[in-house]
């Protein structure tokens, strides 16, 4: 048995109930892992709460795709991992046929990654959602280049940290948006060339201010909707916003005919995207764990909690609060 974090209904963190459930073996294709420790994405909160691009189709649901362990068992067909590895989970699936919020889990072994030495659980669990989208969003999507210049919102979440050490790597200038100045000490200390504290300057003149008018060669968007507009009035000629998540929650109109069809390359981009393309995973992983060896990409952990208050850890996710990754830890 292993206790499970499941939900009978669509709300708020106080749906999450944590039970008994029975594991079984891995199928083919299949790995069964102890998890060590879990890290939260706001992805789970949209699923939880019925807002996100995938519906739960049926109750009790499972939750969460990205955690660290080691491998239990190994199903039919899987080569490459063996029971002792120590192991981290990329999302690269489902949250309707897998779940990893619970002591132990069943995935696909094409979402396993070897953890690299040294690397512990918690940082193990804070790693791959972040830098996988980053990398897959900036750099193989794209394109982005040495003195490239890239505006990040949402800036202070794990993914926003990513991205600024993704870009401070690959030579690249990051200009970080947060909404306050609660956050912009910690966005500089984290490799930011500037903060724009939006609430109180103008985003759109510090940009082109801040790159000699030209904009910027990338914007990547974690928020979406009607901040387009202005986001889009910053991309420099030939430059790309990539939409990589929706915070926003109301419609994303195409800025383009507004600011009178600029040549505006808009695309979408989900981690999945380099999740379940092995030559780009290949590739993301490789650039990862040489950054993590060089100490280029020091994942960022604000707050771990037990997974007996996995409710209290969804309120803090909520919160906003964080700067970092949340991380669950899961006793044996």
């Amino acid at each position: 048995m292993s206790r499970t974090v499941l939900f009978h209904e669509l709300g708020g963190p106080e749906v999450l109930r944590l039970e008994d459930v029975e594991v079984g073996d891995p199928g083919p294709g299949e790995v069964r892992i102890r998890v060590d420790a879990i890290g939260l994405n706001r992805a789970e909160v949209l699923f939880r709460s019925g807002h996100y691009i995938v519906p739960v189709k049926q109750f009790p649901a499972r939750l969460g795709t990205e955690a660290a362990g080691v491998v239990e068992a190994v199903g039919e067909g899987v080569s490459g991992l063996r029971p002792g590895q120590p192991v981290s989970t990329v999302p690269g699936f489902s949250q309707e046929e897998y779940g990893v919020y619970a002591e132990r889990a069943i995935v696909p072994a094409a979402s396993v990654l070897h953890r690299p030495e040294g690397l512990g659980a918690v940082e193990g669990a804070a790693v791959w959602m972040p830098y996988v989208t980053a990398y897959g969003g900036l750099v193989e999507a794209g394109g982005m280049r040495a003195g490239d210049t890239v505006v990040l919102n949402a800036a202070s979440s794990s993914v926003g940290l990513a991205a600024l050490q993704v870009a401070e790597r690959v030579g690249a200038r990051a200009i970080a948006l947060t909404r306050t100045a609660a956050k912009k000490e910690a966005l500089l200390e984290q490799g930011a060339a500037e903060v724009i504290v939006t609430e109180s300057e103008n985003m759109v003149e510090r940009v082109l201010d801040a790159t000699g008018g030209r904009g910027a060669e990338l914007v990547f968007d974690a928020v979406a909707g009607p901040g387009v507009t202005d986001l889009a009035k910053v991309v420099a000629d030939d430059g790309t916003l990539l939409v990589y998540g929706a915070l926003s929650g109301t419609p994303t109109p195409y800025p383009g005919l507004e600011l009178g069809m600029p040549a505006l390359n808009m695309r979408t981009y989900t981690m999945l995207e380099t999740a379940n393309r092995p030559e780009r995973l290949r590739r993301a992983e490789a650039f990862v764990a040489s950054g993590l060896r060089s100490g280029a990409l020091r994942p960022v952990v604000d707050r771990t909690f037990e997974l007996d208050e996995i409710v209290e850890a969804h309120r803090y996710l909520e919160s906003n609060a964080q700067v970092g990754k949340i991380v669950v830890t899961v006793s044996h």
